[in-house]
């Protein structure tokens, strides 16, 4: 309680919200690794944008959430990171595990571009799914 005796109210975060459902998950091993980022030079490795976004879930966990976001521009990308070793495994150029973005944009060779991949989010909520895709 406050001083003046009446109950504490928790205020909900300001900002915008982005509520992720995961989808096509093969299997419960390992991580899944998200990332958001409204900075299109960091899209999609978000290493290089020190405002990103990241979470590390348990990959039997179908959504997550991001709170407290200011209104722009965003792009998500996620790896199934089935071995826990904290990076996207290759097989020479072919991802060797799950990846997804947010759109779900089509794939060519390489990544999709923020473009493709971004949406916009002011205060109210805002809802994406991101399919996870494997190449082998």
């Amino acid at each position: 309680m406050l001083l003046g005796g009446s109950p504490a109210i928790a205020s909900p975060p300001e900002g915008g919200a982005v509520t992720l459902t995961i989808e096509n998950v093969r299997n419960t091993r390992g991580v899944l690794r998200i990332c958001l980022t409204a900075n299109p030079r960091a899209f999609p490795d978000c290493s290089r944008d020190r405002n990103a976004r990241t979470l590390s879930i348990p990959a039997n966990q179908t959504s997550a959430r991001f709170d407290g976001l200011p209104a722009g521009t965003y792009a998500v990308s996620l790896i199934h990171d089935e071995n826990g070793n904290g990076r996207m495994d290759m097989a020479l150029v072919m991802p060797r595990e799950g990846f997804g973005f947010s759109r779900n944009p089509a794939i060519g060779m390489g990544p999709p571009s923020f473009g493709s991949a971004s949406f916009a989010v002011a205060t109210a909520p805002v809802s994406q799914t991101v399919r996870v895709r494997y190449m082998l």
